[in-house]
């Protein structure tokens, strides 16, 4: 039978989850994980928890799922250690040094492959199944007929997300809230772009929308079929929804489950009562009920996205119309009432009048509160209400809340149960916690004399068409990379055409994601440029290596591999990679500490693009009529919708052209110009030359995390640092705000 694996982001979910009938739950601790703002277990709780459900047979796994700087790395090799020593069932991760320290020092410990490694295909499901995984949970954007096709060629354990908020972007591959001032999705800090108001010019005018906020995903009556397909765990998104939620969710998905076979019909009728007071977004089924990818890429949009819905979840009950102090002992009696994992914000409470909405909401039911400004999301539960002289009702709010702020309902009061408590009642015997235990030190592999012949010294230029590779051999670079997309692969496989460049100067770009319904065309591809004499290519995805370490290809890991630690890049060398692209993300600082100067030859460093901020594998709507779009703060943005998906990407580039020469100082001595999802003209081609030669730097551009690195405190910190106080923590350096110089400006194809 099917695993039903639920999330439980603090112990009332965990008991909700468990009362209900969940098999498995997954949670997180204070720190690497990719839900840092929900409350997470204490090292005590987590402790506990693991005793309690393994002497109810019931399985607890630790999401350890971000990616880890190269200076954390002795922390996170001390929080692996801790437990190694507490023994939960697996960790689901998305670090390859993760992978690397645990083979190394933590064999017993099993490992589950999260969604944000970016794994949509059975070539990098058995890559990772040959390296001890036990289970990869598949992207968010496959098909069931994907999925099916997957399992008939693995032996590894599938898990899927079947019910709980969707991201817009391909998993793993969100840069967005990363480029918004350094909180990145893959460090546990999204700021959720994808659900902000956007405002956009098309051919009518200026018309506003809610553009990119994802309906939930559903898949409640694909349950019995996806159980014929063969997966073998469930997976419920919402480690930070409330317990209600939790409970809620799971039974129906439990009882689908458990009654399916007696009468299909009538067990999902059912389950789908039990889950009508999920007073979430609108629901889809996304990729599933499209008959190839083709179709999926054309309508995917259409059954995802709704601009006109709003980007909170639940019944709009209004905005907040004013605020007061709440009296000193309801205040205390109030804070009392909190569990001791409650964060800061809730014990810092007022009271507020919430205008606008049909429903007045009462003691007992869960709410969030979306801030104006579109800076966080807060889930709050109220405990009270009072009436005052005028007839107006005033409802409890945590800390941090300000006038106009929207309020939603997630759950009544009706919705409520109690739960028998999963965790002892006396903590007092569960003491382990992390030891001082030093990292052993690893030094990267040193370059071998001919290993690099293939990656030279000098400039690489990317594009994303082939006619753009006449304008680029201006510039004489090393290599020219050209992105493997629908139109570059008509044009050299169909059309034939003749490049400025010798066979040996070119390497291309594989996508990053690389679903299952393209991984056998894809690799015929492969194998036509590879007959062709094209012998290098850059792999930005799992399902690459194992791809081209099958054909004889020398290959170069992308900046979507991400490499944010020597352990990661240990891990990838001993695949057979000998040369890296740095992450986009990535800070001077954190580099320089990866890569001594001894191995400095290995890596290949972006200092101009137009990232991808979100990547979406379907095309847009067609009301989506629009190129450029703008949030509140008037940053512009543009969009790019094709045959091979939709991608985002900031107006104003990602530009460290002008410092090349300090860095060749330091002993790298490989640049890349990206120009991916662009089309080259002369005059912006030759403003961004000059950058790179004569160190000027290019006006209005952004420096991404290239100076601060991630925004990323202590988790100490955290706690009492998060919401307005963390906000503006990074002060006014990540020049989000700076439009682009009137003559740069390029455009989408």
């Amino acid at each position: 039978m099917a695993e039903l694996l639920a999330p439980a982001g603090n112990l009332e979910s965990l008991d909700a989850a468990i009362g209900e009938g969940a098999d498995a739950v997954y949670l997180g601790l204070k720190s690497f994980n990719a839900r840092l703002r929900s409350s997470n277990f204490a090292f005590r709780e987590f402790e506990a928890a693991v005793y309690a459900l393994h002497r109810m047979g019931k399985k607890i796994y630790v999401a350890v799922n971000t990616v880890c700087t190269e200076r954390e790395s002795e922390r996170l090799y001390r929080f692996l250690a801790y437990l190694d020593r507490v023994g939960p069932d697996a960790l689901i991760v998305q670090d390859y040094g993760i992978i690397r320290m645990c083979r190394e020092f933590f064999p017993n410990l099993a490992l589950h492959a999260s969604t944000q490694m970016n794994a949509e295909s059975a070539s990098a499901v058995n890559l990772l199944g040959k390296e001890g995984f036990k289970r990869v949970v598949l992207a968010r954007e496959l098909g069931i007929e994907e999925i099916r096709d997957i399992k008939s060629k693995t032996n590894c354990s599938l898990e899927v997300f079947v019910h709980g908020a969707l991201c817009v972007s391909e998993s793993g591959l969100c840069l967005f809230s990363s480029f918004l001032g350094g909180k990145s999705a893959n460090r546990g800090m999204c700021t959720q772009a994808c659900r902000r108001f956007y405002t956009a010019q098309d051919s009518s005018g200026e018309r506003g929308g809610y553009y990119f906020s994802p309906c939930d995903l559903q898949l409640i009556d694909k349950i019995p079929e996806l159980i014929e397909a063969g997966v073998d765990s469930f997976k419920i998104e919402g480690r930070m929804k409330s317990a209600e939620y939790v409970g809620s969710v799971v039974s129906a998905y439990r009882y689908v489950i458990d009654h399916y076979q007696e009468n299909r019909k009538e067990a999902v009728a059912a389950a789908k009562r039990m889950l009508s007071t999920d007073f979430a977004r609108a629901k889809t089924s996304y990729w599933y009920g499209f008959k190839n990818v083709e179709e999926g890429v054309k309508n995917a949009g259409e059954a995802i996205l709704n601009p006109d819905q709003a980007g909170g979840t639940g019944i709009y009950l209004g905005k907040i119309a004013a605020i007061k102090p709440i009296p000193k002992e309801l205040k205390v009696s109030l804070k009392e009432s909190l569990s001791p994992n409650a964060q800061e914000n809730q014990r810092s409470v007022s009271l507020a009048l919430v205008r606008g909405g049909a429903y007045d909401a009462d003691p007992g039911d869960s709410i969030r509160i979306h801030k104006n400004d579109d800076s966080g999301r807060v889930s709050h539960k109220v405990r009270h209400v009072e009436t005052d002289g005028e007839g107006r009702r005033w409802i409890d709010v945590p800390g941090g809340i300000s006038q106009y702020d929207e309020v939603y309902l997630l759950q009544t009061k009706a919705g409520t149960k109690r739960y028998k408590r999963v965790l002892p009642n006396e903590l007092k015997g569960f003491n382990k916690q992390p030891r001082d235990e030093v990292l052993p030190i690893m030094d990267l592999t040193p370059v071998q004399k001919n290993e690099l012949d293939f990656f030279p010294e000098g400039l690489y230029i990317q594009v994303s068409a082939v006619e753009d590779v006449f304008l680029a051999q201006s510039a004489h670079p090393v290599r020219i990379i050209i992105e493997v997309n629908s139109e570059t692969l008509g044009d050299l496989l169909v059309k034939k055409t003749l490049l400025p460049f010798s066979k040996a100067q070119v390497i291309f770009s594989l996508d990053p994601f690389c679903p299952q319904g393209i991984e056998e065309s894809l690799s015929a591809q492969i194998d036509e440029l590879v007959g062709m004499g094209y012998k290098t290519f850059i792999a930005n995805n799992l399902a690459h290596i194992s791809m081209l370490r099958k054909k004889g290809a020398a290959f170069i890991a992308g900046p979507y591999l991400y490499t944010f630690n020597r352990w990661a890049v240990s891990w990838l060398e001993n695949r057979g990679v000998s040369a890296f692209v740095s992450p986009y993300e990535n800070s001077r600082k954190n580099l320089e500490a990866v890569f001594e100067e001894s191995v400095r030859a290995r890596v290949l460093i972006p200092v101009f693009a137009y990232p991808a901020l979100f990547r979406l594998r379907f095309r847009l709507p067609e009301r989506y009529d629009f190129t450029y779009f703008s949030d509140k703060s008037e940053m512009n943005f543009k969009v790019n919708s094709t045959d091979d998906g939709s991608f985002v990407m900031p107006e104003i580039p990602f530009s460290i052209a002008d410092k090349a020469t300090n860095l060749e100082g330091a002993g790298f001595k490989r640049f890349l110009l990206d120009f991916s999802k662009t089309r080259l003209k002369k005059a912006e081609f030759r403003q961004v030359m000059q950058s790179y030669l004569k160190k000027i730097p290019l006006e209005g551009a952004s420096l991404f995390n290239w100076k601060e690195g991630f925004y990323s405190i202590s988790p100490e910190e955290y706690k009492a640092k998060f919401g307005e106080k963390a906000k503006n923590a990074r002060g006014k350096s990540s020049s989000l705000k700076i439009k682009s110089a009137g003559n740069f400006n390029f455009r989408g194809t």
